[in-house]
């Protein structure tokens, strides 16, 4: 009885799980959240538009290495990366209020060039349904999220660009 029970609890937290991170591709637009940028002013996450093209939302907070290695790495490559392909990134920083008054310095020593927001209570962050950071989106250009991944290892910022070049080109990004 023991054993079936474990077996049955195992198996509904699996399909819990996979249900969850499936639902993400189901959105038509993106969830309506309150934002605020660097400079404290309002930013509403469903205007992150980017004129018909690809956008990439990340996930990230000071305190993650991996993270910060990720935007850093997409920050040497990105000017190139709007020139080719028109892509926008939005980095959102999910750094709680003892976090939080390090993310502007941080933004300008690295000289990141791309929108970075904040999401001081992790509300969008829930209504994305982000687990471990950094998490990454790719959307479409009519904002549907067609890929994501956690994580970061040197290498993936140049699928993530091959994967913004399929967008541009009309094809199916798996």
């Amino acid at each position: 009885m023991m054993k079936t029970l474990r077996i049955f609890l195992l198996l509904t937290f699996i399909s819990s799980c996979t249900f969850a991170q499936e639902s993400v591709f189901n959105y038509q637009h993106l969830p309506s959240v309150k934002l605020k940028t660097v400079k404290g002013l309002p930013f509403i996450s469903d205007s992150i538009t980017n004129n018909g093209k690809p956008i990439i939302i990340s996930f990230w907070a000071t305190w993650c290495k991996p993270c910060v290695r990720e935007l850093t790495t997409i920050s040497d490559v990105y000017d190139d990366w709007v020139t080719e392909t028109g892509v926008k990134l939005y980095a959102v920083s999910v750094d709680d209020s003892r976090s939080m008054t390090l993310v502007g310095p941080m933004v300008n020593g690295k000289g990141w060039d791309f929108m970075v927001l904040l999401d001081p209570n992790s509300d969008f962050k829930r209504a994305m349904n982000v687990g471990p950071i950094p998490h990454t989106f790719l959307l479409n250009g009519k904002g549907e999220v067609v890929f994501q991944h956690t994580s970061f290892s040197e290498g993936d910022e140049l699928n993530l660009i091959d994967l913004v070049r399929k967008l541009n080109r009309g094809e199916e990004v798996k």
